[in-house]
Formats: structure tokens, sequence, C-alpha cells
């Protein structure tokens, strides 16, 4: 693992990625994209990993493209300055929205562009009063990435999305609460991690497989017809059908006990 991205893994199955460039608030450079998209693509492999908590070092998540390093690539002249939206960007959004289990967010402090993005990739999104989200990209002159007109408009609607993106004015703990972007909004700044870490604890110990396939489902519901809808719930259930965890869980639940869930 790098210096800008740790990687902590516990007990309970979980993998705890942490940005972690607190000096530059977390902004997103070369490295670090880098290390985020090879690291998640090992995470979805892994299949001892049941949930992952994606977090931000020092005061801020994470305020989004590292712009130092970007004006340096557009001072050089290099055409390419924006290759890194299909280099790594891309590839990120992918990865997360497509994790086959259960993704958490401890969203501490700002959220800004690409860190904004990040966030809402996320299945959960856990914040505390300092808390707040910016969508900044046309603060700079550029459109969203990072799947941003993906997720914000699943999240708080096509409207809010476009004053959101268009306006790109900060949006408090509260509000995002209240628009669904934080899923949970914690009293205390200091009890976002821990908060985070204790929903990520409780997924984990979840049915993976169906977790993974929910998932799934909702891709294809959200978008698709009834008909691509139905088809997905079938190829669905077929593969949870099939798990140790699903005959257990039915055993279980005959015998008027509690299941434990193996994640297979």
């Amino acid at each position: 693992m790098t210096d800008v991205l740790r990687l902590e893994r516990t007990d309970a199955g979980v993998a705890i990625l942490t940005l972690n460039r607190p000096d530059a608030l977390n902004a997103l450079d070369d490295a670090l994209k880098v290390a985020l998209r090879d690291t998640l693509k090992e995470l979805s492999d892994d299949a001892s990993v049941r949930a992952v908590l994606l977090t931000g070092a020092g005061r801020a998540f994470c305020v989004g493209q590292d712009l130092r390093e970007h004006v340096g690539a557009l001072q050089s002249g290099e055409g390419a300055s924006l290759s890194t939206v299909s280099e790594h960007y891309n590839p990120i959004a992918e990865l997360l929205a497509g994790m086959p289990k259960p993704v958490v967010a401890a969203v501490r402090g700002v959220a800004a562009g690409a860190g904004a993005s990040l966030a809402l990739l996320a299945d959960f999104r856990v914040g505390g009063p300092k808390t707040s989200f910016l969508m900044a990209f046309a603060n700079v002159g550029l459109a969203g990435d990072t799947g941003i007109t993906w997720t914000l408009p699943r999240l708080v609607g096509l409207g809010k999305a476009t004053e959101l993106l268009l306006l790109a004015e900060p949006v408090d703990a509260g509000t995002a609460h209240g628009l669904g972007m934080l899923t949970r909004l914690v009293d205390d700044d200091e009890e976002v991690r821990p908060a985070a870490l204790a929903l990520a604890t409780r997924l984990a110990a979840g049915p993976t497989v169906a977790y993974g396939q929910i998932k799934r489902e909702l891709a294809t519901g959200a978008a698709g017809s009834l008909a691509d809808a139905l088809a997905v719930e079938a190829s669905a259930q077929a593969v949870c059908g099939h798990t140790a965890d699903h005959r257990d869980a039915t055993a279980a639940f005959v015998q008027k006990q509690k299941p434990v869930f193996k994640g297979a």
C-alpha cells in the first residue's frame, strides 16, 4: 500500500480505505488515483472483504482533483491533461458503483468536485455537523465527472442536480441529509468514522452475495424497463438461491433462530 492511500482490514471483514493526503485535504493527485483504482479492483475480487469503508485523513474527506498538479499539465501544453477521466476517474467510479459488497463513506468535512463524486458513489454516507458537499466542477470551467451525473440525479432528482452542478454552491450537512446525500448525520464530527465503521461492520455480517445482487438489481431497475428489471431479478435470485447463506438462513427462520451469514 502506498503512503497516499492506507488500507486496514478488520477481523469482521471490513476493508478501510483512507485517502491519506491530509495536508492537501486529500486532493486527488495521480499517485492517489492510481492507488485507489488498483486497490478497489483488488478488494472487489477479494472474497474475504465483505464491506468497504472509504474515508479521508484529517479534516476533509476529499476536495477533488489536485489542481496544482492539473495546472502543471495545462501549462506544459499536454493535450491529454484530462486523460485522467478515462484513465482514473471512470474506472474508480465503475469499481465503487459495481462493488459486489456494500460501500460506506465516512464523510468528515468537505467533499468537493470528484471528492463529492466518490462519496455519492458509496451505498451509505455518514456525516457530521461540518460535513459539506460542493459540486465544484463549473467553478473551474469543467463539466461533472466520476459518475456525478449518474449518482446525483438519482439521489436528489434532476432539477436539484441541475441546480447543484450549475450554481456550484456549498451544501451544508443538514441540507445534504434532507436531500438524501447523507444517509446518516451524527451530532459530533468525531463520531463520523466510528458510526460509519459500525455500519460497515453490520453490513459485513450480512448476506454478502445477496447485497451484491441487490446493488445490481437497483442499478438496472433505476435506468431500465420493467422487463429489464424482471430479467435481472430472475438472474439475481438464481445466484442467491444457490448460496449457503440462503439455505442456512431459511432453515434458521423455520427454526425461529437468528441466521448467521458467512458471505457465501
